[in-house]
């Protein structure tokens, strides 16, 4: 199917009609949005789309509401707003739209949905309060995109419309954005796990450049690895691996006599030439070169082993 139309409801504008909208518009380009509640628009065709509007879901018919009676519900019973029916039904063509490998778009769909998309639906719905954000509640992306929105005696012919599509301008560099990050974590993910079979039973991982490295440790049962090297710019580093992804807490933290240290300080301390800072959380510190790192990661494996050593029960 290749719509000549994206229909989509006319006044004031919201997160999930915005966001399906930067979906749709990439699968078909050509396709004009119409903003309206006309009915002759609403009705169902074969030469358009219709979303969160309509008073029905019929993905065969291209209909994807979400307001009506026995709205539909994802098969965990949380509901959908039009977003999450788009991106449900089109999702991983505007995945492949985008370039992403075949083998990334199934974890990439599922990740991005639960991620970015079924929280956008929770809030269109009224299950999820934006104030339970606490202070940051006028900052989440629904608000953020809301705020776009004209300004009450802004009475000029088009206005809405305009708007609307100033504000699609930022979704899409937001979505895409969103999208390309998760594309570089699935590349990453096999750079890491190639690193882990190389690095054998060591304690120290080191890896061409920076980059997201957890998941692949995780997913890889790595558990006795301690800290991750690389290089960054003109230096190297040494960086903690975090045990959960939501907290701080680390695997092994770097020497505390470190912390907070820089250059000849932070030399004289650890003994190692070209050392040249630790952070006072002690999870990350650098240096001038390969050699020198690869020493601060010995020192820093030895340490946390004897920490844990001597915090073990008798």
């Amino acid at each position: 199917m290749r719509p000549d139309y994206l229909v989509t409801h006319s006044g004031g504008f919201h997160a999930d009609e915005l966001l399906s909208s930067v979906i749709l518009t990439r699968l078909f380009p050509q396709a004009r949005i119409v903003r309206s509640r006309a009915p002759e628009w609403i009705t169902p065709g074969a030469d358009r789309i219709i979303y969160d509007v309509g008073g029905l879901y019929d993905a065969e018919a291209q209909i994807f509401d979400h307001h009506q009676r026995g709205a539909p519900l994802r098969d965990d019973g949380q509901p959908y707003s039009s977003f999450g029916l788009v991106w449900k039904h089109h999702g991983r063509a505007y995945l492949a739209a985008l370039g992403i490998p075949e083998r990334d778009i199934d974890v990439i769909h599922q990740g991005f949905d639960q991620k970015f998309v079924l929280p956008v639906d929770l809030m269109d719905n009224g299950a999820l309060n934006p104030a339970s954000a606490g202070p940051l509640a006028g900052l989440t992306l629904p608000s953020l995109l809301e705020t776009l929105k004209p300004v009450f005696d802004d009475r000029d012919d088009g206005a809405e419309d305009r708007s609307f599509h100033a504000a699609l301008a930022i979704a899409r560099s937001l979505v895409e954005a969103g999208i390309a990050q998760r594309a570089a974590k699935c590349r990453a993910e096999a750079l890491v796990t190639a690193a882990i079979a190389e690095t054998g039973d060591r304690r120290v991982l080191e890896l061409p450049f920076g980059m997201p490295f957890r998941p692949a440790i995780v997913k890889s049962g790595a558990e006795h690895l301690l800290f991750v090297v690389h290089p960054r710019d003109k230096d190297w580093c040494i960086t903690g691996i975090r045990r959960t992804d939501e907290g701080f807490e680390l695997r092994a933290n770097l020497p505390a006599a470190w912390a907070g240290l820089i250059n000849g300080d932070l030399e004289a301390v650890c003994g190692v030439k070209g050392a040249t800072f630790c952070h006072n959380g002690r999870f990350i510190a650098a240096a001038t070169s390969r050699e020198a790192i690869l020493v601060m990661a010995d020192l820093a494996v030895e340490a946390a082993l004897a920490d844990a050593s001597a915090a073990a029960p008798a």
